[in-house]
């Protein structure tokens, strides 16, 4: 649910914009009758957005679909890809040495930790998927999108996010 504010009488409005198809650019005022334009915010490249002096607004569609991790190449290690589904991934190196990582990145970067980081996917309120990073006590920490992770900090991961464990950078997306 967001909070809308009609543009013609200013009377505030809870829409639930799961449930509002994409074709739908407009709807009535409960209070005024008058249309409020609306414009799903779309996540592909090269479309615009409508300029802040606008009337309409803009409403983040659901995401229904689970994120993936993209091992990206450098000298220690391969491309590699990851679906990531609902539920809890302990990602770091592979290793012949017992680990708990349910995500087992080949690699020849020795800082990278056997459990570097946690990453939960959770159905949201709306139905939709979320990604949560946190550093699992990783020796060498975690760098998301060029910042050092707090203890115990999680941050919410957004398309195209990077992640940096040791040496090996990660790309998220949706």
């Amino acid at each position: 649910m967001i909070s809308v504010k009609c543009p013609h009488c200013r009377v505030g409005l809870k829409v639930d914009e799961g449930k509002l198809p994409p074709e739908v650019t407009s709807f009535k005022c409960p209070k005024c009758k008058c249309l409020i334009p609306i414009s799903m915010l779309s996540t592909k490249e090269g479309d615009g957005f409508s300029s802040p002096d606008s009337n309409t607004t803009l409403i983040q569609p659901v995401k229904t679909t689970t994120g993936k991790l993209t091992v990206i190449a450098d000298t220690h290690t391969q491309e590699q890809m990851f679906p990531l589904r609902e539920g809890i991934f302990i990602v770091g190196r592979k290793s012949s040495q017992p680990s708990r990582a349910t995500i087992c990145i080949q690699t020849s970067d020795r800082s990278m930790s056997r459990e570097h980081i946690r990453i939960e996917v959770k159905k949201d309120a709306r139905g939709g998927f979320k990604h949560y990073l946190s550093d699992n006590n990783s020796k060498n920490h975690t760098l998301y999108n060029s910042n050092f992770l707090g203890d115990e900090e999680v941050v919410i991961l957004n398309n195209n996010d990077e992640i940096v464990i040791g040496h090996t950078v990660l790309r998220f997306n949706e």
